[in-house]
């Protein structure tokens, strides 16, 4: 209950910060990756990223489950 209360503490400010920060973007400043593609390229690497690690997940889920199968 605690570590709820905690993270609710926590995260509420953060979520109102980062709010305040992108109401403060111009159009000039929005264009910098966006302009040359180079946004995209980011994204790409990022979510390659991501599913690399879901899959290594997976698959140590899938040999612990193997391995107390087998001992249990």
């Amino acid at each position: 209950m605690r570590n709820k209360i905690y993270y609710l503490l926590l995260s509420v400010p953060a979520l109102l910060f980062s709010s305040n920060l992108f109401a403060q973007m111009s159009d000039n400043e929005q264009t910098g990756m966006r302009s040359n593609g180079k946004i995209y390229v980011v994204l790409a690497v990022c979510l390659t990223i991501l599913a690399g690690l879901l899959l290594y997940v997976v698959s140590i889920d899938r040999k612990i489950g193997k391995i107390e199968k087998e001992n249990g």
